[in-house]
Order: C-alpha cells, then sequence, then structure tokens
C-alpha cells in the first residue's frame, strides 16, 4: 500500500500522518456545483478551474493548473496501484466516479484499485468525514470492511455513473440511484441526493433550498445558523459554507426575493449575515407559490442547465424521481 499512489478529496484528512501513503493527491473539486458537462479533459478543467474561480472558492488560487496537475500524476501512475480513501456524502462520491470513470479510461484493471470508503465511524456519534479521524483511526481502516479491492463491474457502474452525471439532461440519474453496489455502496444514495438539487414540483424550491427557508422561519437569525441548521438536517453532510452563502445571496436577490438580507454594499453573504423571511418566501414555502416560476433559475446540475421560468426538469416528491414536465 505504500507504493501505490493514494487519492483523497482533501488535506484536511492527515494520510501523511499515517505513514501509508508516500505519493498523494488531493481531488479538490465540488462537483455538484456548477457545470460538469460532456467535454473533453482539457476543457473540462477549464470549465470547472473558471467555475471555482468565479464563485470565490479556488481558496489555493492554482486554478487549472491545479486540476492539469493532478490528472498529470493519476495518468502517470497507470502501471501501478491506486488507493482511493473517500467518504459517503454526494461531494466525495462525484469525486469518486470521475476518478475511477478515468481510471478506467486509462485501462487500469480493477485489481489494482483499493477504494476505503466510510460513511460511518464507531467512535465517532455524527460522523462528517475522514478529517475527523486521527492517524491511527485511519490506519485501522485497511483491514475493515471499509477496504475494498475493486471490480471491473464497479468500474462500469462509476464509468455509467460519471456519464449520467455529465449528461444534457437527467434521465438516467434514477437508475444510478436505484442501483445498489457492493464495491459503490454510497453511490445510489448520493445520486438519489443529487437529483434532489433539482427544483420541486411543489413549489420550485431545491431541497436545500427549502432547508434553508425553513431554517429562517424556524428563528435562525443569521445565515450562519441557518447552515448549522441546513448541515445537521443531512444524513450525510456534503455542502460547504461558502455554496450555502450563495445560496442564500441568490435567494435575497431574486427578482421577488424569498429572504431578507442586512444591506451590505456588494451583497456579499457571510455567516453573520442576519436573514428573515419575506411573505412571498413564507408562500413558496407553504407550497403556494412557484419559486421558479416567480423567479426563474440560472444554474447547473452536473451537465444540465436549468434556465429560465420553465424548466423541462423538475424533483416529483410524490414519485421521488426527477421527471419532465410541459
Amino acid at each position: 500500500m505504500a507504493e501505490a499512489l493514494h487519492v483523497s478529496n482533501g488535506d484536511a484528512t492527515d494520510l501523511p500522518g499515517t505513514g501509508l501513503a508516500r505519493r498523494l493527491i488531493y481531488w479538490r473539486d465540488v462537483l455538484h456545483e456548477g457545470p460538469v458537462p460532456a467535454v473533453g479533459s482539457a476543457e473540462l478543467r477549464r470549465i470547472r478551474a473558471a467555475f471555482l474561480i468565479g464563485a470565490g472558492a479556488d481558496d489555493r488560487r492554482e486554478g487549472e493548473q491545479m486540476f492539469a496537475e493532478r490528472d498529470r500524476i493519476l495518468e502517470a501512475n497507470r502501471e501501478g496501484e491506486y488507493v482511493l480513501w473517500f467518504e459517503a456524502d454526494l461531494y466525495d462520491q462525484l469525486q469518486v466516479i470521475q476518478v475511477l470513470s478515468r481510471l478506467a479510461e486509462l485501462g487500469v484493471p480493477a485489481g489494482r484499485i483499493t477504494l476505503i470508503c466510510i460513511g460511518e465511524h464507531p467512535e465517532i456519534a455524527r460522523f462528517g468525514g475522514l478529517g475527523e479521524l486521527r492517524p491511527d483511526q485511519l490506519r485501522e481502516l485497511p483491514a475493515t470492511k471499509a477496504c475494498k479491492r475493486l471490480t471491473p463491474a464497479a468500474l462500469d457502474l462509476a464509468t455509467r455513473a460519471w456519464a449520467a452525471l455529465r449528461a444534457p439532461e437527467p434521465s438516467r440519474l434514477g437508475t444510478i440511484a436505484a442501483t445498489r453496489s457492493t464495491d459503490l455502496r454510497f453511490l445510489g444514495e448520493a445520486f438519489d441526493r443529487l437529483s434532489r438539487k433539482y427544483p420541486s414540483t411543489r413549489d420550485g424550491l431545491s431541497l436545500t433550498e427549502r432547508r434553508i427557508l425553513a431554517a429562517v422561519a424556524d428563528g435562525a437569525p443569521d445565515a450562519g445558523t441557518a447552515f448549522t441548521r441546513l448541515w445537521r438536517r443531512e444524513t450525510r453532510p456534503y455542502l460547504g459554507d461558502t455554496f450555502c452563502f450563495d445560496m442564500i445571496r441568490r435567494l435575497t436577490e431574486a427578482p421577488d426575493p424569498l429572504l431578507r438580507a442586512d444591506a451590505t454594499d456588494d451583497g456579499h453573504v457571510d455567516r453573520l449575515t442576519r436573514l428573515r423571511l419575506t411573505a412571498t418566501g413564507a408562500r413558496v414555502l407553504a407550497g403556494e407559490a412557484d419559486h421558479v416560476a416567480l423567479n426563474g433559475v440560472d444554474r447547473w446540475i452536473g451537465g444540465v442547465h436549468l434556465h429560465g421560468r420553465h424548466v423541462r426538469w423538475r424533483w416529483d416528491e410524490g414519485t421521488e424521481a426527477v421527471t419532465t414536465t410541459t
């Protein structure tokens, strides 16, 4: 294992401290936000870097160079072994399928790929991620059921899931969400959560937007408190505060705002920004008005660009699936 190339979601996880990972790369891409279209690798790197910079999420100011170096190291190891350290949440699962799809393209046999992936830990009541574990706890994981040598079927599923995410329409999301895999055991759950990012047929809100409004309606006085309450309601928290605060900003700047925020010169929202529900926000939260019909939408979910006031795809809470609307 020490000779393998280790891949993980970020340096909050102290893999160097375990003594197991001499060579290590971090994926560091928030694939559940912004465009992830079905384009070539170089073009995707450019699109993702531009999105992260525009969103203020390129905290290391590495941009496209970071992605290019990451991809170069992954490919250079194609004759060697890989060990992937990831978690169960949506953020990590999308990274897993991108990595595995790329390794499949490179012709790396499944038997040379080990996946260590957990969604819980016996010593932590509400597990939030590998970054919570000490090096000695991380070092124990390769000897547990969380550690698996992958199969060709796992690579095939990851490849199909990556294609479904990047497709210009969401018709294959439900198939992946319904898939059960002993190797990629959290993938179906993650794609179910991904699907709930679509505007609901009930009120035009994504699940996250609804939970933000509900938190404010229930007395959350500021954006930081709303984010904390949102985080607690997620079965597997995946959304960082940067993108949560940006979502709050959009709800305050909509043509018919759902939230009111303390005025700032640049419209910036941070954890101390005071919030209150508008009358429209209360109506939408009650299912008496539709956020998209009122305010339109302009955002990406993977390869799907939702735009305008009459979006074609919605999340149907009755059937628990993304449906096509007329």
